[in-house]
C-alpha cells in the first residue's frame, strides 16, 4: 500500500480535497454498471470511427443494462480517431451520451489505455480486422498507442486532444467523472508511460471539468500506483479476483480517506462471484463496473490467453448477456436485478 499518497494533496492545488471529494460522492446513487463496447464494435477504433458507429445497437443494449438494474457505464474514447475526425468523435460521443442518458444511464470517459491485445498493434484509421476465431480480445488496441505514449514529440498533439474533449464537455452532467488513462504501464510500458499520466492529470484540470478525475491502480510499477493514488480526486481500482481479496484491497484504500470505486471487475474463472461480490460492493457503496455486458465482437467471454479457434468456454470469462439479449446466467441477472431494486 502505498502510505505517502495520501499527503499530496500539498503541491497538488487543484486536486479535490477530501471534504470535497467525499461530499460530492456522498451525494450520488450508488454506482453500478458495466465497462460498455456494442457488440458490433470490435475495438473503440470500431465504437467511435463514423462508418462504423452503431447507435442503434448501443441503445438497444444499454436499454437492456438499465432493465437489469445499472445506472451507469465506462467506455473507452480513442485518440486516433479523434485525431482523424475531432468534431467527428465529439458530435458522436455526444449522441452516445444522450442515448445512455436517455435510458438513465451515466457515463465514465476513458481518454488513454496502454492495453494492447492486438499483437501490440498500435490503432489505426479505417476498417478495422474482424476478431480471431476463440481469442479474448484479439483486435482491442491501446490509445493513443504505445509508441506516442513514449515519443516527446506527440506531446503537443496529446494535449490538444485531452483539452478539447475535457473542454467540450467539461460541465457535462451526463458525465459522472474522467477516468483519464486505462491501466498507464501495461502491455510492458512501465514508467515509460508516467510522464503521460503525469501530463494528462495537468491538462484535464487546467481544461477545467465539473467533475473530478482519477486513474485506477491495478499493478504496473510502484512509482505509477503512486502517482496515480496521489493525483487522483477518488480512488478507482481494478480487481479480478475472490470477494475475500477485494474486501481486504477496498480496506487498504479506504484508508486514503477518498471515495473508492472499482472500474473494472467480474472474471468468472479468477473467482469473481455475482451474489457475492455485488452484496460486498451494494454494502460498503463502493461503485463498481464489471467488465463486459453484451457478448460480441471482442470476445471477452472467453479468458486471457484463449488460443485461435478455441471452442466458446463452458464457463465464461466475461459477459453477462448474449447477442440476443438472453441471459449467459439467468441467475446472475436475477441477482443484479434483486440488489439494485430492478425488480
Amino acid at each position: 500500500m502505498e502510505r505517502d499518497a495520501g499527503s499530496m494533496d500539498a503541491g497538488s492545488e487543484s486536486r479535490w480535497t477530501q471534504e470535497r471529494i467525499n461530499n460530492w460522492y456522498g451525494e450520488l446513487p450508488w454506482l453500478v454498471g458495466c465497462n460498455f463496447l456494442p457488440s458490433t464494435a470490435v475495438n473503440d477504433t470500431e465504437m467511435w470511427q463514423a462508418e462504423t458507429f452503431d447507435p442503434e445497437t448501443i441503445s438497444r443494449e444499454l436499454g437492456w443494462a438499465r432493465e437489469i438494474g445499472f445506472n451507469t457505464c465506462r467506455v473507452f474514447l480513442q485518440y486516433m480517431v479523434w485525431k482523424a475526425d475531432p468534431d467527428g468523435l465529439k458530435r458522436r460521443f455526444d449522441q452516445f451520451l444522450a442515448i445512455a442518458a436517455g435510458h438513465g444511464i451515466s457515463t465514465v470517459p476513458v481518454l488513454f489505455d496502454d492495453c494492447a491485445f492486438d499483437h501490440e498493434r498500435d490503432p489505426y484509421p479505417g476498417k478495422q480486422d474482424d476478431p480471431i476465431p476463440g481469442v479474448h480480445n484479439s483486435r482491442w488496441v491501446p490509445s493513443p498507442g504505445l509508441e506516442l505514449v513514449a515519443d516527446n514529440s506527440a506531446r503537443p498533439d496529446l494535449e490538444k486532444y485531452v483539452r478539447d474533449v475535457i473542454g467540450s464537455f467539461r460541465e457535462d452532467g451526463r458525465i459522472v467523472f474522467w477516468d483519464l488513462y486505462n491501466e498507464p504501464g501495461n502491455s510492458e510500458m512501465g514508467n515509460q508511460s508516467l510522464p503521460l499520466v503525469e501530463a494528462v492529470f495537468e491538462w484535464a484540470r487546467e481544461a477545467g471539468p465539473v467533475h473530478p478525475l482519477t486513474i485506477a491502480v491495478w499493478g504496473g510499477t510502484k512509482e505509477l500506483r503512486r502517482k496515480q493514488l496521489a493525483l487522483s480526486d477518488l480512488i478507482s481500482f481494478h480487481f479480478y479476483g475472490t470477494c475475500e481479496a477485494m474486501a481486504v484491497r477496498i480496506d487498504e484504500l479506504r484508508e486514503l480517506g477518498r471515495p473508492v470505486v472499482c472500474t473494472e471487475w467480474f472474471a468468472r474463472t479468477m473467482g469473481s462471484n455475482m451474489e457475492t461480490d455485488l452484496t460486498l460492493f451494494h454494502y460498503e457503496k463502493i461503485g463498481c463496473y464489471c467488465w463486459g455486458l453484451v457478448a460480441g465482437r471482442t470476445q471477452t467471454y472467453y479468458p486471457w490467453g484463449s488460443e485461435e479457434g478455441a471452442p466458446e468456454p463452458e464457463l465464461w470469462f466475461h459477459d453477462l448477456l448474449r447477442a440476443n439479449g438472453t441471459p449467459y446466467r439467468p441467475e446472475e441477472i436475477d441477482c443484479i436485478r434483486r440488489i439494485t431494486g430492478a425488480q
